[in-house]
């Protein structure tokens, strides 16, 4: 554990209340200090919900650590049965409140309730939040599932989703019709929006659907071993991710029917003429691996980039993220330092960034456009409207955003490199009234300017742009540097200044520029 600024990752109780958020008819209560119900806002104010997360607090505070706290947790406890009446309570410690070592399942045990009651034993010094809510959810299906009997038709279990899951809520419905369009019903969607009675009859399915292998491996991993449950191991995310899981889905139960492409939009721009401004853009992707895996393929595949560097946060998918970069010909960054993934950004000098709500504002630094493709993720990637991220109408969805930011970037730049033209720049007056008169001079009650006479910027009027103390950038070579576009504009100042230190250059100027650019053209 350690002080920062940001983190991807909150603590494993906040997976935990990820997961109760999700379900009905479940409370967590949760042995912690009166600091730690910030975790509140998450769910209310971030997501959006309309209730609070099925949460007690014990809210201990400093003056009763010198006294027994474990009165404190079975009050709590008690409280929370009598006011909720629950049909299952898990129970565990926050971060702080581990290190008093009360044992919440322990004392839940003795205490007699008539429901079942789940310990949750969640190392927060080891740990994050993913494993928080995989654990915890596995934990609920070891203790609830019971053996079932299957349903008459063909139905699959939606396992991963959870509250404050990034785009869950979309998801679900998506993979429901996928589901839907291959014959196959759904028996049961968990833990997002299941009750503890639901999760008793998982085993009711023919198979299990693991949407989300940091939030659901752990269950479905369980559900195959102990019960026979195979699970698929493709997300459909993308179109060629989709196909996958579609045949993937046929091969696991002989379902026939045909997959509606109807509403599919993204491979018609991929083969336009339109999509060659994207070809051989340079991107690079950070997240949780489920979405960087699947971000990787659809950039190279299906929207002609290059992928500069990949990475992800979440060390427990390591492996399986250095094995994609290898594919890729880069090297994996494995992280959970938002600061290490911004010089590996900075070094790159990627033309676009995926990533989360943290990349996002790396990329406002450095004048890159970014498109967030992961958790965690701010309100804006919350939305009210439905916006999946898997399925077709995902691939779409995928598509809008990343392509958004990349052409409005180029009208920014186009609107950038012409504000100095007579017709176009600040002061000139709307082009289709003839006169071009600057407003500044009208409103001043002077003789309109013909826009062809507005004076030219002086040399005097741009100082000298000093970079580091060993070169210096003439007014004419900054002003000529901002017609390149923003997102190639830090690697050219670069590379020019590397050109001229080399040859003892000291101020660049305009031929300056155009030499280094010829000279890495070669």
């Amino acid at each position: 554990m350690k002080l920062t600024v940001w983190t991807y990752e909150g603590p494993p109780h906040v997976g935990a209340m990820r997961v109760a958020t999700g379900m009905r008819g479940l409370h967590y209560v949760l042995h912690a200090p009166q600091g730690d119900t910030y975790a509140d806002l998450l769910f209310t104010m971030i997501e959006r919900r309309d209730h609070r997360p099925p949460v007690t607090y014990t809210t201990f505070q400093a003056r009763d650590l010198g006294s027994d706290t474990a009165h404190l947790f079975k009050d709590a406890c008690r409280d929370a049965y009598e006011r909720f009446k629950p049909e299952a309570i898990i129970v565990g410690a926050s971060c702080t409140a581990e290190l008093i070592q009360d044992d919440p399942g322990g004392l839940a045990e003795t205490m007699g309730l008539p429901i079942p009651v789940i310990p949750l034993e969640l190392p927060s010094y080891q740990r994050k939040e993913n494993f928080g809510a995989d654990e915890t959810f596995f934990q609920i299906a070891r203790h609830l599932v019971r053996p079932q009997e299957k349903t008459a038709g063909i139905t699959a279990n939606l396992i991963g989703p959870t509250g404050l899951g990034y785009r869950h809520r979309d998801d679900i419905e998506e993979v429901t019709a996928l589901l839907h369009d291959l014959g196959i019903g759904v028996n049961a969607v968990a833990p997002m929006g299941a009750s503890p009675s639901d999760i008793a009859r998982l085993t009711a399915a023919h198979f299990n659907v693991l949407m989300y292998p940091e939030t659901g491996e752990a269950a479905a991993r369980w559900l195959e071993r102990a019960h026979g449950m195979a699970y698929t191991k493709t997300v459909p995310i993308g179109v060629g991710a989709t196909h996958d899981f579609i045949a993937e889905v046929r091969g696991l139960t002989g379902a026939t029917g045909v997959a509606d492409t109807s509403r599919l939009r993204l491979p018609w721009y991929s083969k336009s003429v339109d999509s060659t401004y994207l070809t051989g853009k340079r991107v690079f992707l950070f997240g949780d691996a489920t979405h960087v895996k699947a971000a990787a393929r659809i950039a190279r595949d299906e929207m002609g980039f290059e992928v500069a560097g990949l990475g992800c946060y979440n060390r427990e998918f390591a492996r399986d993220i250095r094995a994609l970069a290898r594919d890729f010909g880069t090297e994996a960054l494995i992280t959970d330092d938002y600061l290490e993934v911004e010089h590996a950004i900075e070094a790159a000098q990627p033309e676009m960034i995926l990533g989360t709500q943290m990349e996002r504002h790396v990329g406002k630094r450095l004048g890159i456009p970014c498109a967030v493709i992961s958790a965690p993720v701010h309100v804006q990637d919350y939305p009210a409207r439905y916006s999946p991220q898997m399925g077709w109408e995902g691939a779409n969805v995928i598509f809008d955003t990343w392509v958004h930011p990349l052409v409005m970037g180029l009208e920014e730049h186009l609107l950038h490199m012409f504000r100095e033209d007579f017709e176009f720049h600040d002061e000139a007056g709307p082009s289709h009234h003839g006169g071009h008169a600057p407003r500044a001079a009208a409103e001043a009650g002077g003789p309109p300017l013909d826009g062809q006479n507005i004076p030219e910027e002086t040399a005097a009027d741009v100082p000298v742009v000093q970079t580091d103390g060993s070169v210096a950038w003439m007014p004419d070579a900054e002003k000529e540097l901002k017609k390149i576009p923003f997102f190639v504009r830090g690697k050219a100042r670069r590379n020019t200044e590397s050109f001229a230190a080399e040859r003892g250059v000291r101020e660049i100027s305009v031929e300056t520029l155009y030499e280094a650019k010829a000279h890495y053209a070669r």
